[in-house]
C-alpha cells in the first residue's frame, strides 16, 4: 500500500517557493471592514456634506462657467475624498500595533504592493463622498457646464490617491495608536493652508501654494474657474499639477521607507 506524499511548491531551478498572499482577498477584507465603520463613514460623508449645505446651498453667485454652489460643492468632495483616503490608510498604524504588519512582513508581499492594496481600498471608499455630494449638489443648484462636472469629479476622486500614500506614509513613520488622529488633523490643517474653506490672499495664499491640499483641489476646481481665483488673480495650469506632482512622489517615497523600516524590525 502505497503512502501518499506531501510537496512543496518548488520554483523552476528546484528551490522551495512560498505562495504569494491574494492581494484583491486582502483588499476586498479590507474593505469590508472600512465600510462597516460607522464613525469613520459618517465622518467621511456626514460632515462634509453638512459644510455643503451650509456654505453651498442658495450660493448662486457666478463663478467661472458655473455658480459658487459648484465651487463649494468641488470643494467639500475633495475635503471628503482626502479624509477618507487619510483615514483608510490610517489603518496601517493600528495593524502595525496589533502585530499583523509583521505577520505580512514574514511573506514575500512586496512593499509596493502593501502600497497599492491600501491605496486601492481607499479609493474606493473616497469614491463614496464624491458620489453623494455631487448627487445632492445637483439636486439643490449646484450649476456648471457638463464638461465641469465629470473632469471636476474625475480629479477630485483620482487625485485622492496622493493622500492615500499620505496617511499611510504618516501612519508608518510615527507607528502608534495616535497616528492616524494626527494624519487626520493635519489634514484639517492643511485644508485650511490648502485655500479649501476660505478663500486667502496675501502671504497665506502664497504659503498655501506649496501645501498638498492647495494643488488637488485647485487642479479639481480648473475645470470650473479656469485658474482664476475669488480673491483676484489666475493660477497658471502648470502649478497645481507640478504640486501634485511633486508632493505624490515625497510621500511615496516616505510611504516605502516606513514599510521597509517596520519589516527590517521582525
Amino acid at each position: 500500500m502505497s503512502t501518499p506524499t506531501l510537496t512543496h511548491p518548488r520554483s523552476a531551478d528546484g528551490v522551495r517557493t512560498t505562495p504569494r498572499p491574494d492581494m484583491l482577498a486582502y483588499a476586498r477584507l479590507d474593505l469590508r471592514r472600512q465600510l462597516r465603520d460607522r464613525i469613520g463613514m459618517f465622518f467621511v460623508v456626514g460632515l462634509p456634506t453638512f459644510m455643503y449645505l451650509v456654505f453651498g446651498i442658495g450660493s448662486d453667485d457666478p463663478v467661472g462657467s458655473g455658480n459658487v454652489g459648484m465651487y463649494v460643492m468641488i470643494s467639500m468632495a475633495a475635503y471628503g475624498a482626502v479624509t477618507a483616503t487619510t483615514s483608510v490608510a490610517g489603518s496601517a498604524a493600528t495593524e502595525q500595533v496589533m502585530g499583523w504588519g509583521r505577520q505580512l512582513g514574514l511573506t514575500p508581499m512586496r512593499p509596493v504592493g502593501f502600497v497599492v492594496a491600501k491605496a486601492g481600498v481607499a479609493m474606493t471608499v473616497a469614491a463614496v463622498p464624491v458620489v453623494a455630494i455631487f448627487a445632492i449638489g445637483a439636486a439643490t443648484g449646484a450649476r456648471g457646464d457638463w464638461s465641469d462636472w465629470l473632469l471636476s469629479g474625475a480629479l477630485v476622486w483620482l487625485g485622492s490617491a496622493l493622500f492615500a500614500v499620505y496617511g499611510l506614509a504618516v501612519c508608518l513613520v510615527f507607528r502608534g495608536t495616535n497616528a492616524p488622529g494626527i494624519a487626520s488633523g493635519m489634514i484639517v490643517v492643511l485644508a485650511f493652508l490648502g485655500n479649501v474653506f476660505t478663500p486667502m490672499s496675501g502671504f497665506m495664499l502664497d504659503l498655501g501654494r506649496f501645501t498638498p491640499l492647495y494643488g488637488y483641489v485647485a487642479l479639481a476646481r480648473f475645470p470650473l474657474t479656469d485658474g482664476w481665483l475669488p480673491v483676484g488673480g489666475r493660477d497658471p495650469l502648470w502649478l497645481p499639477v507640478a504640486n501634485v506632482l511633486a508632493w505624490t512622489v515625497i510621500f511615496g517615497l516616505v510611504a516605502l521607507w516606513g514599510v521597509r523600516r517596520s519589516r527590517s524590525r521582525t
